[in-house]
């Protein structure tokens, strides 16, 4: 697992959240230091409480002991040997945070030997300063061990103007703030900015001074209002004056509302209504009627009588003012006629209604009824869409057309106008199309937005560029390593730099300069005792001869002249990464010669072989006869991935009778290049 910060802070902190456990989170803390005390796994401790919120404070608290106490050892090799050496020996995380803190303190002590301000200017992490200061005041000539000193470092501390607390003589801050560049003042540790927080899915950080808290950033809604513990809370509208009862009604709180209930009740023969008001009960319009057969019923507040018939009138008729005959009741009088605003012309027992323009009057409701011109005439009103409205109709269009001056045809709107695509829009009869230009699609989501076609992440994008593609907004760029190799004018493939012919180099005058894949080699051979520098290049490699050395052997060097090996050569290639293959390749060539510049040899057998340098068995060598020549072929059959130096050593043997008399060592230097383009 990675290595975790070298002093962990309160995940908690003075932001705890308010919690039903019974276990205070100092007790879930005080387990965690207990536990951290005996070294125990700080990711797996014994849980005492099922509060997620005392399990983080379990171990963060456990943490911190750890990790003080390791980094406490790391000051102690510092202090006791001068170095870090012993904490190079494993990779641990332990380790790593050990020598750390043994790095940090050594810097200190240094800045203390140089006579130097033990407050660092180097842009080290905090505690890291923190560490080196302590180290670096721990070293000074006041600092000697006597009595007093703690108090001293105190009062030192004290008169350099520390704002919030001091550590070992050094200035140093509380939990959410961090120092400043002078070392003395503490400024406020934006959670929210550095994402340090500890905020939940829909919820919002807001930064406070040394903290931070966490806000829904979804409304509670209607009838509940947000805590400072960020929870929902009904909202007690009768209590807080916000609701809309009236005078006479009493307001009850509800859970997310109110209800308004009536303060006074209302007497018999009344209902009340929402409002509270009392409203009196038509007693006559009960189904069973309260008056007895042969009775009429009159209505009054808050009661009723009952009268008995005198006279029986048909529908058109009522009483006259005695009760004694019926006369005709003139449904047209008054400013609410039975016609509702239509011309309405009395008659005997009856009325007759003159409809408006756009109405017709039917016999039998006695009233004047919409003509729907739409279903009466469809399809020759509008050129579009017909909507009947009372005592008329209206004409509207569908989308894309804009209803015509006459009011009833269409015409085509040019949505264009409107800029309703993001790029480029052409007006089509009725509607629009959107379209993109070059580099840019049309998204499926809408139709209008045009979205960066990423050309790097298409089926052939690993063959738009030979090494890097980076995706611009409507394009893209190709890119090569940042050395060695330079783009093409295509724009797309990189070219080698051949810093041979360039003179860009940096090879002395005594080496040959090779150039490689994305680089170069300084080359230097020199001759082994015995054997002499050559212009002759046999046995020929066709692949960059760079030096060949014969045997010189010194009058009477009888060993010498023993020695089977005739020459030396050396040459060198460079090769590509990532090769594939469907057959090997073919990478050096070894031609012997003829049996005339052989001393004492009679048409020899020559046996190739592969003495040295086999990386991962990736190269054979074979024979060929080219010519009437026997040639060895050193082939490459495994891809190598680079980079790779090595020095293949080939052996050319001179087999007589079983026995090889002469060889012929041929060097080559293989250079694969890290990139395959």
């Amino acid at each position: 697992c990675p290595c975790k910060p070298l002093i962990c802070m309160s995940v908690c902190g003075n932001r705890l959240v308010c919690t039903t456990d019974p276990i205070s989170l100092d007790d879930c803390c005080k387990d965690g230091k207990e536990r951290g005390q005996e070294s125990q796994d700080c990711t797996s401790l014994p849980l005492i409480s099922e509060s997620t919120t005392c399990r983080i404070a379990q171990e963060q608290c456990c943490t911190a002991v750890l990790e003080d106490n390791i980094c406490t050892s790391g000051i102690n090799v510092a202090k006791d040997q001068g170095s870090c050496d012993a904490l190079l020996s494993s990779s641990t995380c332990e380790t790593k945070t050990a020598k750390t803190c043994c790095e940090c303190c050594l810097l200190g002590r240094a800045a203390q030997e140089r006579g130097l301000s033990c407050d660092l200017t180097l842009a080290v992490w905090y505690q890291c300063g923190l560490v080196s200061r302590a180290c670096c005041v721990d070293r000074s000539p006041n600092s000697d061990g006597k009595p007093g000193d703690a108090q001293n470092t105190e009062d030192q501390c004290k008169a350099a103007g520390c704002s919030q607390s001091c550590f070992n003589g050094s200035c140093a801050c509380l939990e959410g703030y961090k120092l400043k560049a002078d070392a003395k003042t503490c400024e406020d540790i934006n959670e929210c900015l550095l994402g340090s927080h500890h905020c939940r899915g829909g919820e919002r950080c807001i930064n406070t001074l040394g903290s931070y808290r966490c806000q829904r950033v979804i409304s509670c809604g209607t009838g509940y209002e947000l805590t400072d513990n960020n929870k929902c809370e009904d909202i007690d509208e009768c209590e807080t004056g916000t609701h809309n009862c009236g005078a006479e009604l009493e307001c009850q709180n509800t859970a997310g509302s109110f209800r308004c209930r009536p303060r006074v009740q209302c007497g018999l023969g009344f209902i009340q209504d929402a409002l509270g008001s009392c409203i009196d009960i038509n007693e006559c319009l009960s189904v069973t009627g309260p008056c007895p057969s042969g009775h009429m019923c009159f209505n009054t507040v808050g009661s009723y009588t009952c009268q008995r018939h005198s006279v029986t009138c048909g529908r058109g008729y009522h009483l006259n003012a005695d009760g004694s005959r019926c006369v005709d009741i003139d449904e047209c009088a008054g400013p609410d006629n039975s016609c509702d605003g239509h011309g309405c012309i009395n008659l005997v027992g009856s009325y007759r209604c003159e409809c408006r323009a756009g109405f017709i009057f039917n016999s039998i409701s006695r009233s004047c009824e919409d003509i729907n011109e739409c279903r009466n005439y469809p399809g020759r009103l509008c050129a579009h869409k017909c909507e009947n409205i009372l005592g008329s109709y209206k004409c509207s269009c569908t989308m894309g057309f804009k209803l015509a001056a006459d009011g009833r045809n269409c015409d085509d709107l040019n949505e264009c106008e409107s800029s309703p695509c993001s790029q480029e829009c052409a007006n089509v009869y009725g509607s629009y199309q959107c379209y993109c230009r070059r580099g840019y699609q049309l998204s499926d989501a809408d139709g209008i937005t045009c979205e960066d076609i990423d050309e790097c992440a298409l089926p052939t994008g690993g063959h738009i560029c030979s090494y890097r593609c980076h995706n611009t907004p409507g394009s893209f760029l190709c890119t090569c390593p940042a050395t060695g190799y330079t783009l093409a004018p295509n724009g797309r493939s990189c070219q080698d730099i051949d810093e041979c012919v360039t003179s860009t180099h940096s090879c002395s005058e005594s080496e040959s300069c090779f150039n490689i894949q994305g680089g170069y080699k300084c080359l230097n051979f020199d001759c082994p005792a015995n054997y002499r520098r050559s212009g002759d290049t046999r046995p020929r490699v066709d692949r960059a001869d760079f030096i060949r050395c014969v045997k010189s052997c010194q009058p009477n060097d009888i060993s010498c002249m023993l020695n089977p090996i005739l020459s030396f050569s050396h040459t060198a290639i460079s090769l590509p990464t990532f090769r594939e293959f469907n057959k090997p390749e073919e990478i050096v060539f070894l031609r012997s010669p003829t049996p005339s510049h052989l001393p004492h040899m009679d048409s020899p057998e020559i046996v190739y072989d592969i003495l040295e340098g086999n990386v991962q068995n990736s190269f054979d060598i074979i024979k060929r006869l080219d010519h009437g020549m026997i040639v060895g072929v050193v082939r490459q059959v495994k891809p190598l991935v680079g980079p790779v130096s090595s020095v293949l050593k080939l052996a050319m043997n001179y087999v007589t009778n079983g026995v090889v008399s002469h060889r012929n060592i041929i060097n080559v230097h293989i250079y694969v290049s890290e990139f395959w383009f």
